[in-house]
């Protein structure tokens, strides 16, 4: 007798999930979820993606954590639908292995994301689930955020910085009525307090994680020097 979870009980819990989230998802997307899941498992040891190794916690703590932001994204962009073209771009900042830009990537398919670190390993892992599962809309870039100027309608982060530093770094690639949509685990009052004076927030929301028993929040934030040319979201 073994207490490892098979692939069909994962791919249960993932469809759970995905409805206690609201999202309708095909089941080819459910399968590219649960694919992905399987190559972080196999490239783990190997190019250090998570400390997480069970299939349950990848799930829970990475994968429905990712699937949290894309209810409040669509929001964003059907909003900002005037300001953007027909495929907005998205850039993941320190994604690692690919959360939550490959997520988003797999759930949004008309979303063109970019998954950017500064380890050569990870961004080649992204661009391996790229080409596993067929994402033309997914890439993985390394370098330093600093480097790339865009520009990006979304730039977003999951544990990646504090505010301020995820702000100052990524600032260039900005586009003019881009935002930035910054994941976080409790309300961090001191990095908002603390924002250079170009970093506007402008909305806080609480996130609910299927299976997760911990604080989740998504900060969005605008440049305020280019407010009068940004699309303004309430």
């Amino acid at each position: 007798m073994t207490d490892q979870p098979t692939e069909a009980n994962v791919l249960q819990d993932l469809a759970r999930g995905v409805d206690a989230l609201g999202l309708l998802l095909t089941q080819q997307q459910q399968q590219q979820l649960l694919a992905y899941m399987a190559l972080i498992q196999k490239w783990n040891k190997v190019y250090n993606l998570t400390a997480l190794r069970k299939p349950q916690e990848i799930l829970t703590h990475h994968v429905l954590d990712s699937l949290s932001a894309i209810t409040p994204l669509l929001r964003h962009l059907g909003q900002a639908s005037d300001a953007l073209a027909s495929e907005p771009k998205l850039l993941d900042v320190g994604s690692g292995g690919g959360l939550p830009g490959v997520v988003i990537a797999i759930c949004c398919p008309a979303i063109q994301v970019t998954c950017v670190d500064t380890v050569s390993k990870k961004a080649a892992f992204v661009q391996q689930v790229a080409a596993s599962l067929r994402l033309s809309n997914l890439q993985g870039v390394h370098a330093r955020v600093e480097s790339l100027t865009g520009p990006f309608d979304v730039i977003c982060s999951r544990a990646f910085a504090s505010l301020p530093d995820f702000v100052r770094w990524s600032s260039a690639a900005l586009a003019r009525h881009g935002i930035w949509m910054a994941m976080k685990g409790k309300l961090p009052e001191e990095e908002m307090a603390t924002l250079p004076s170009f970093a506007e927030v402008f909305h806080v929301e609480q996130l609910k994680v299927p299976g997760l028993n911990a604080d989740r929040c998504m900060i969005w934030m605008r440049n305020s020097q280019t407010l009068s040319a940004a699309v303004r979201v309430t």
